[in-house]
């Protein structure tokens, strides 16, 4: 069952975590890349911020961005700022989002989201999580997959597995975690079932492409080859 309360107050702290992880870096450290291939910190702290204000819009019933490319522009308009811009942005741009989540609304209502995906608007707040929680990852700057609460990594394996469910280039998946919990995915693609086991955050890593899934175990046939996200 979604709870849009609990994941409202999950963002917020996972949002003062990341405060408070960028907080130790200085202007030289947003320069420098990030664990994204072309983008730096700045791009990474822009991104988080911007994405606050393109999921307010979504609950407001208006597109989630401009366009494409005018998403991209306003990342790397800001991505150059000092640390202290980023900072005052990633704590107003999460304020507005808290007090939009925080505003009576009808939760069961269907929303759009980017590319025509639709959406119930209360996962809205863990759409947001994910976001938070992985760029922060994204940093590089010793928040790790394996640091990420474990009600998320769980529900955001199987918001992955359910995203990939079907999918006409991944064969039928079972996804195992060491600890004994499964999901099932993919399905769409000729050939034989596989399976993939291993730490739940090597599983995410792999299904969020974060990591390249060498360190899972994988039987019935080779590592499924994920769509991008």
């Amino acid at each position: 069952m979604i709870d849009h309360a609990h994941d409202l107050a999950s963002v917020q702290e996972a949002t003062e975590r990341l405060l408070t992880a960028a907080s130790a870096l200085d202007n030289a450290a947003v320069a420098e890349p990030s664990r994204l291939p072309g983008w730096t910190r700045g791009h990474v702290l822009a991104h988080v911020a911007r994405n606050a204000d393109a999921l307010v819009n979504v609950l407001q019933g208006r597109p989630m961005y401009v366009s494409g490319d005018a998403r991209d522009a306003d990342i790397e308009r800001d991505a150059p700022r000092p640390l202290a811009v980023h900072l005052d942005d990633l704590r107003e741009s999460a304020a507005r989002f808290r007090a939009e989540g925080e505003a009576p609304a009808d939760w069961a209502r269907t929303v759009e989201l980017r590319n025509g995906v639709t959406d119930r608007a209360a996962r809205v707040p863990f759409r947001r999580l994910v976001e938070v929680e992985l760029h922060h990852v994204d940093l590089g700057v010793g928040y790790e997959l394996e640091d990420l609460p474990k009600e998320f990594t769980e529900r955001e394996i199987a918001f992955l597995t359910e995203r990939f469910s079907g999918h006409k280039d991944v064969p039928a998946t079972t996804v195992a975690a060491d600890d004994g919990r499964t999901w099932t995915t993919g399905g769409g693609a000729e050939g034989p079932a596989v399976t993939v086991r291993g730490p739940a955050a090597d599983l995410l890593g792999w299904l969020a492409g974060r990591r390249d899934g060498s360190a899972l175990t994988v039987s019935g046939g080779p590592l499924p080859a994920l769509p991008p996200l």
